[in-house]
């Protein structure tokens, strides 16, 4: 079992602490895949791209992100992949290390494993993202017929499930992944495991931080997220995407590799 981290990642001054637990990660995985945007500064591409042993590349399209880099794992030997959103993966492993290990020892032994939030980590976010969260995660938690958090920026698949995920998977509304990616192997017929950790709380506070932020620094920033009411809308944007996109994901054909 060898497990490859295919992550997005949009840089917002964390590059110190990516440095700083990079080793961890080229411990843990057998190959490193990070997906940047387009426009993220020369600056921060260079260091990325510097890392050793990191298959770091620009996308022409962030929308397309998230499905790049699963696609370009396939290219990699790996039996098994953990896909991460960097920025939540940084601080699970500063604060978790021990549950971030196990967790990539068990996406080792699933074809799809939702990472899910517990009620401690789902605490730490705004109210803006934990009641537009809850829509997706309500609706098709009942469709799927088990408990899924869609959101939670990590989740593990076996190299069949990429195969399929990449063939099936509609390029272009990135976010709808959330839904899409648990939806499209349970039709397929594999099975879906699920984990809740402590590890993926809110990680917004810690940008442009040389550590993660404590907890009363999470609450005073997750306190003036949601009084902007901009950030509302957006997550209400991000939460009908996401059911959007994994509606279509239950009903259009399904090319089974």
């Amino acid at each position: 079992m060898s497990v490859i981290l295919a992550a997005t990642y949009d840089p917002r001054g964390e590059i110190n602490r990516l440095k700083r637990f990079y080793p961890q990660m080229q411990a843990a995985y057998s190959d490193i895949l990070i997906s940047l945007p387009p426009y993220a500064s020369l600056e921060d591409i260079k260091a990325v791209q510097s890392l050793p042993g990191a298959d770091a590349f620009v996308n022409e399209d962030w929308t397309h992100g998230r499905y790049q880099v699963l696609k370009r794992s396939l290219q990699k030997t790996g039996s098994h992949v953990h896909y991460a959103d960097m920025d939540r993966l940084l601080r699970w492993i500063e604060l978790r290390c021990e549950e971030w290990q196990q967790t990539v020892e068990a996406i080792g032994q699933a074809d799809c494993l939702v990472i899910g939030r517990t009620k401690q980590a789902w605490e730490t976010h705004p109210q803006s993202l934990r009641q537009t969260e809850h829509i997706p995660n309500t609706l098709f938690s009942d469709l799927l017929g088990q408990a899924v958090d869609l959101s939670s920026g990590s989740k593990g698949f076996s190299r069949a499930v990429v195969e399929l995920l990449v063939r099936n998977t509609q390029v272009g509304r990135s976010l709808g992944t959330d839904a899409e990616w648990v939806i499209l192997p349970q039709r397929a017929g594999y099975k879906l495991e699920t984990l809740l950790v402590d590890g993926l709380d809110w990680e917004t506070a810690d940008r442009h931080r040389d550590q993660a932020a404590d907890p009363a620094t999470q609450r005073r920033l997750a306190a003036e997220y949601d009084m902007d009411p901009t950030n509302w809308a957006l997550r209400v944007q991000v939460a009908q995407e996401i059911v959007e996109m994994g509606l279509l994901a239950l009903k259009r054909p399904l090319a089974v590799p």
